[in-house]
Order: C-alpha cells, then structure tokens, then sequence
C-alpha cells in the first residue's frame, strides 16, 4: 500500500490517512520505551510480532462479539483500522500485583487479587500517566457514568477472552492496558478496543517458571525482547516457526 498522509505519530505506532473515509492505517514500529520514554532502544522485528499478535488478539475479541476498531492486517506491519475518537483514558485491568501496584500497596509481585481490578490513568506522559478516580473522569467530562460503566464491562470481557487465551498456553495474564474508541454513526455512537493489544500493553508470565514475556524484559533488562515476544507468538501459532531444520544424515555405502 503506498504511504498516505501521516496523522499521529507515538511511541510505538504510527497512522496514516486511510483508503477510505473512516479508516486509518496503522503502522507498528521497533521502537521500544519505557519509564515515560526515559528509556528507548530499537528492538529489530518488535513492529512484526505486535502487529500480527494485536491482529490475533483483535480478531479474537471480534469472534465472541467484542467491538474492536480492527478491520484487517495489511502486510507485515500494517492494520487497516477504523477511525475512532480516543477516550484520553488509559483502562487497566489487574490479576496479580505487579508493577506499578504492587509498589505504591508494598505488595509482593505475583500476589493474586481476590478479583480482577480496574483502574484509569489520564493520558499524559508528562504527567506520568497518572491514576484517576471515576469522580475526575466525569467531572472533567472525559466520560460519562454510562461509558464507564461500559468500559468497566468491556475491559473485564477482554481480560476474560485474554486469561482463558493465554493460560491455554502456559502464560499467566497477570495485567494488561487498553484504550477505548468512540465510533459514530450518525447520532449513534458505540464503544470498542482501539490501539493494540500485544506484549507491549500486557504483563505476561510463564505459568511454570514465572519467565516475564513483555516489556518488562526491557525495562528491567532481563534479557531479548525480540525473543520474548517471539515466545509468546510461538506458543500461540501466530508465526509459524521458520527455523531450518536440520538435515538427516545420509548414509554412504
């Protein structure tokens, strides 16, 4: 697809115009972040295994009646999305203490919650991104009581689809972050996953080990990042193992 007028640019996606009205392209970067940026490197073939990981995740969350703004995976590193207004919200959702949590509740990391937990973060990097009651969101306008409510459900319904996902392949969901689009129609407007859903927005664990398989692995350099995604993808049979194998041996007379 030829290159379009780009649109926005952030940390680890960029849009562009789309081909049609109400559509945009979404193109993955390797740029990997962390600590609000702080922390930056380039990740070789990290765009690769987001986009085609958010197309799984998207695709499935569409298979069990889910809205999202996915419409289809154009190559390598493209999505072709629908064009949706960003709730300038952040929506966690939490299984287990990690991050962030665990430090502000002197929780040990991996602590299971009695349930999972919803939390939302006003989109601002230079303010941290930082954690916002309900009362601040309605009263600034950012969204109304129905809308959270609908988020609320929305995220919860991911986490579900994500945790029964993952957990069939070893992996312990332990958090994950998505944003929430309004689509229009007419006067109609309706709420869906928008962004991405991939390691770069989710806490991942090995099951049996406790091995991190997100952006941890960056933050806190414990190792490839490529690889650990890779991982992931693997288990998931989002990209098929290419690896050459090895000949057999052939025997001479």
């Amino acid at each position: 697809m030829a290159r379009r007028k780009k649109i926005y640019e952030g940390k680890a996606k960029t849009l562009f115009e789309g081909p049609e009205p109400g559509t945009l392209v979404q193109y993955f970067k390797d740029d990997a972040t962390a600590y609000n940026a702080e922390k930056r490197d380039v990740i070789e073939g990290k765009g690769v295994l987001n986009n085609r990981l958010s197309e799984y995740f998207m695709t499935g969350l569409s298979h069990i009646g889910v809205p999202t703004h996915f419409l289809k995976r154009i190559n390598m590193r493209e999505q072709l999305i629908r064009a949706v207004e960003i709730i300038p919200l952040e929506v966690i959702v939490r299984n287990y203490a990690a991050g962030s949590m665990a430090k502000r509740m002197g929780m040990e990391e991996g602590t299971p919650l009695p349930r999972p937990i919803v939390e939302f973060s006003y989109k601002d990097d230079s303010l941290g991104d930082p954690l916002v009651p309900e009362e601040y969101i309605i009263a600034f306008g950012w969204a109304s009581q129905q809308d959270l409510d609908d988020m609320v459900a929305l995220a919860l319904r991911v986490n579900d689809f994500m945790s029964g996902v993952m957990y069939g392949v070893g992996i312990k969901l332990v958090d994950f972050k998505i944003e929430i689009g309004r689509l229009y129609d007419g006067d109609y407007q309706r709420l869906v996953v928008a962004d991405e859903i991939s390691p770069d927005s989710c806490r991942l664990w090995d099951i049996e080990s406790g091995q991190k398989l997100d952006k941890d692995v960056f933050r806190r350099d414990l190792g490839d990042l490529a690889d650990a995604y890779a991982e992931v993808a693997r288990r998931l049979g989002v990209m098929p193992n290419t690896a050459p194998q090895p000949s057999k041996p052939t025997l001479i007379n």
